[in-house]
């Protein structure tokens, strides 16, 4: 018989969505419009602790409408973090516009800010004054966003916080997201609470969410007949995933701590094992703990980070490296990038280990059972 499969991170309801959806099958708002988007934008914004929120259709398409909001035009260049996925550094291609890739610093393993002030006075130098920063919060943990929010404010550049895999989690006790100029969110399958696939941009600027709401529905101008004088996009959630992300809110928090005990139940049963380490927390920052990560020195473990996740794979446990650093993938390799070296030996030696808010204690040592051996 085969091997229960247990996966990275599985979407995990909470019972209310269901609710939700009924509601919007029984109202017949059954579009991208609705009274759920509305409820969930204000339920999110206040959790938050921000303004404004639009509920889109991808952590992709808010940060795409954030640098337009921002004005990106073909030709800028917008500082992004290297350590991440493509998501959150594709939008700025879309504008024409070129990226400059910042490597990590080892206490977080997000944007290095020593490295992105030499960044942004190179491009000064060559000038290039970047249009706009994209910092990443990844795998839950908060980047150094209140020295980066200072460097961002000292040369007059705006910040973008991608916190697609940091909801909830906080820095100094500010919500990931709410910190910098404009923040993202993700609701992918994945993540730690979803729409089945979705996004929002939040911020305290009410004219830029205002109009990201306008472009995000094909920039429909008001007239009784179709008008458009801007381009405009199809990013807008629709009414029925909104009413799954109402449901998902409501056990987020839950969500938070069951994700931080996944962690901790790795950490204490491996411990034992020379060569593994595992991603803390920097001081004031609290991690969602979205996926638990780990290192492995082959030198000191004697086993590498890929054999260990052929052995998970063969048992039908799924895990995955860490990312692949932007500045080494084909398509962007030709791009400025100010490097450390730091997220590529973490991509070559870092595992994301099993971490749905779902798994089972059974799950849990079999995932253990097989890495111990």
């Amino acid at each position: 018989m085969d091997k229960e499969k247990i996966w990275l991170s599985s979407p995990h309801m909470g019972g209310d969505e269901i609710r939700f959806v009924n509601e919007a099958f029984e109202t017949n708002w059954i579009s991208p419009v609705g009274p759920h988007i509305n409820a969930f934008e204000e339920a999110l914004a206040n959790y938050n602790e921000v303004k404004y929120c639009a509920a889109l259709s991808s952590g992709t398409a808010a940060i795409h409408l954030a640098l337009i909001m921002l004005n990106v035009k073909a030709g800028d260049e917008v500082i992004c973090s290297s350590f991440t996925f493509s998501g959150s550094c594709n939008p700025i291609a879309y504008q024409g516009a070129v990226p400059v890739f910042v490597d990590s610093e080892l206490d977080s393993w997000n944007m290095d800010p020593i490295l992105l002030e030499e960044a942004i006075k190179d491009r000064i130098a060559k000038g290039k004054k970047p249009k706009a920063i994209i910092v990443v919060h990844l795998y839950g943990m908060p980047a150094k966003v209140n020295e980066i929010s200072a460097i961002a404010k000292q040369y007059e550049i705006p910040l973008i916080e991608d916190a697609a895999e940091g909801l909830g989690s906080t820095y100094f006790g500010k919500k990931l997201g709410s910190i910098g100029d404009i923040g993202i969110y993700s609701f992918n399958g994945n993540k730690i609470i979803t729409t089945s696939g979705g996004g929002a941009l939040v911020s305290n600027n009410k004219d830029w969410v205002t109009n990201a709401k306008f472009l995000a529905t094909q920039a429909r101008d008001p007239a009784p007949h179709y008008e458009h004088t801007h381009i405009g996009y199809n990013y807008r959630l629709s009414n029925i995933s909104a009413g799954i992300g109402r449901g998902q809110l409501l056990v987020l928090d839950e969500r938070i701590k069951q994700r931080r005990t996944v962690f901790e139940f790795y950490r204490s049963r491996l411990a034992d094992i020379n060569g593994i380490q595992f991603q803390s927390e920097i001081p004031g920052a609290f991690s969602n703990r979205w996926l638990t990560t780990i290192l492995i020195n082959p030198a000191q473990a004697g086993f590498d980070r890929e054999s260990v996740r052929e052995k998970l794979e063969k048992e039908n446990i799924e895990s995955r490296p860490l990312w692949k650093p932007m500045h080494l993938q084909p398509v962007f390799k030709h791009h400025p990038a100010y490097l450390s070296g730091v997220s590529e030996e973490l991509f070559n030696i870092g595992l994301c280990l099993p971490s749905g808010s779902n798994l089972t204690e059974n799950q849990l040592e079999r995932i253990v059972s097989v890495m111990k051996k």
